[in-house]
């Protein structure tokens, strides 16, 4: 059985609905719920994010096809990131190392480490954080 609810509101005026599967199947514990998320249609947050699918401590975020441009402020966030290049070039500097990350690349920020990142060549990732980088504006742009 498929029901359409309306989970969460993300830090956007795009409405989001998501696709909840309820399976028929007796549970055996914890949460049956499945998720499928288009990029086409998701909302993006201010600084050029696409909100993907997300959890209760999980959620994913796309970069797509960002263009060169210096480094924003380092910043620090009350969440672990991991990431991967899917194509193009960025520079991450975190806690003094700096990091050239290409096309099959992965990284990971730990949680309120200083990092900022360069993007040299037209960019596109895909990011998780957790816990869910958008709830509480915890995925807010840096204050200038």
């Amino acid at each position: 059985m498929l029901a359409r609810t309306c989970l969460s509101r993300l830090p956007t005026s795009s409405s989001f609905l998501l696709i909840r599967h309820m399976s028929s199947a007796p549970a055996t514990g914890g949460d049956r719920t499945v998720m499928k998320v288009s990029s086409k249609t998701s909302p993006k947050g201010e600084m050029g994010q696409k909100y993907l699918a997300s959890g209760k401590q999980v959620s994913m975020r796309l970069w797509e096809n960002e263009k060169p441009a210096p480094p924003q402020e380092a910043t620090t966030r009350d969440y672990e990131t991991v990431g991967y290049v899917i194509k193009g070039k960025a520079e991450l500097k975190i806690e003094g190392q700096k990091l050239t990350l290409e096309e099959g690349d992965s990284w990971l920020v730990p949680k309120g480490a200083s990092h900022t990142y360069k993007i040299l060549e037209d960019f596109t990732a895909v990011e998780a954080t957790s816990p869910v980088g958008y709830a509480h504006n915890r995925d807010a742009a840096p204050k200038k």
